[in-house]
């Protein structure tokens, strides 16, 4: 990962999203979805890979309705820059 690339991952009970942030390049975007056997594939990537978790139900929802390689919608921008923020701590990177 570089160093001003972040990456994170809500997930709930059946559903785990992958999120990109390149910092002045444009908004977040969704980089993996799935369900089930494919969402413990991509929670198991992100732990292989030291990529912050963060489980939120409500926002996983919503980002499930983002299509792979999309920016996420404006109107999800603040929840998930809460999401960056606690990926960033995590880090220790900077915004």
């Amino acid at each position: 990962m570089m160093s001003k690339e972040i990456e994170t991952l809500t997930l709930d009970q059946t559903i785990a999203i992958s999120l990109e942030y390149i910092p002045d390049q444009s908004a977040p975007k969704v980089t993996a979805k799935g369900s089930g056997y494919i969402a413990q594939e991509i929670l198991s990537l992100a732990k292989e890979h030291n990529i912050p978790i963060k489980q939120d139900s409500a926002l996983t929802e919503l980002l499930s309705q983002v299509e792979i390689d999309h920016e996420i919608p404006e109107v999800l921008y603040e929840a998930v820059a809460q999401v960056l923020i606690f990926a960033y701590s995590l880090s220790g990177q900077k915004m």
